[in-house]
């Protein structure tokens, strides 16, 4: 799993690429609970994700509670086809806040 962090529109934007599974879910945790310490809104870019497992998902969960704990917004942009099934399957389409793309995320 590769991953990058900028700041775009006042947002912390981090994308993903690869697989987001047992291995790789610890440096995404890492990531993602940094990235809720800047105080910004974030967004996850996961169009490049092609595969993630529960323990990426608990990741982003973790990551989604500790921002909303902070009063920041969390949303998932561009989620690859594959990782999409996987948070349907658990109903965490429902849960998380999903655009299409950044600059829809920012308008909204």
């Amino acid at each position: 799993m590769k991953h990058e962090i900028r700041e775009t529109g006042g947002a912390s934007v981090v994308a993903f690429e690869g697989d987001v599974d047992l291995e790789t879910s610890p440096t995404a945790r890492k990531v993602l609970l940094d990235c809720v310490g800047l105080k910004r809104p974030m967004l996850v870019d996961m169009s490049a994700v092609t595969y993630i497992d529960s323990s990426g998902v608990a990741s982003l969960v973790e990551s989604l509670q500790a921002a909303r704990k902070a009063g920041l917004n969390f949303a998932l942009v561009s989620v690859s086809e594959a990782a999409l099934r996987v948070l349907q399957l658990a109903r965490l389409d429902r849960v998380f806040t999903i655009h299409a793309t950044i600059e829809e995320a920012l308008e909204g």
